[in-house]
């Protein structure tokens, strides 16, 4: 009565297993369920609406970035930045005005500050 019980218990067991594995197989793949994010995308003029130190949004490297919260811990002078509020910062990010790039640190910090797009 015993090796009944275990033969039908491994051959459940084993029944499940085949049926989750062919599940498996007749499910899409991750990339059919894959969703989409929408950013809402911003025009040059409601970019240009947020030009100071109260607010501060840029166009960088076709993302726009609220930075005002950032702005008090960005390493260099406020003046160095504030020019660049409302407008398209890429030329100034990607050279720092000195012929240099911002460090791959700087890029994951900027994503932090992403609103949206920039839809001309």
């Amino acid at each position: 009565m015993m090796r009944g019980l275990y033969l039908s218990s491994t051959a459940a067991f084993w029944c499940v297993i085949a049926t989750l594995w062919a599940v498996n197989l007749w499910m899409p793949g991750n990339d059919a369920l894959e969703v989409q994010i929408v950013e809402k995308g911003y025009n040059l003029t409601e970019v240009a609406d947020h030009n100071g130190i109260e607010s501060c949004w840029m166009m960088i490297r076709g993302g726009v970035y609220d930075v005002t919260e950032y702005l008090p811990l960005h390493p260099t002078r406020l003046d160095v930045v504030l020019p660049f509020c409302g407008k398209d910062a890429t030329p100034a990010y990607n050279t720092k005005n000195r012929g240099r790039p911002h460090s791959p640190m700087a890029d994951e910090l900027l994503e932090r500050y992403r609103i949206g797009t920039f839809a001309p």
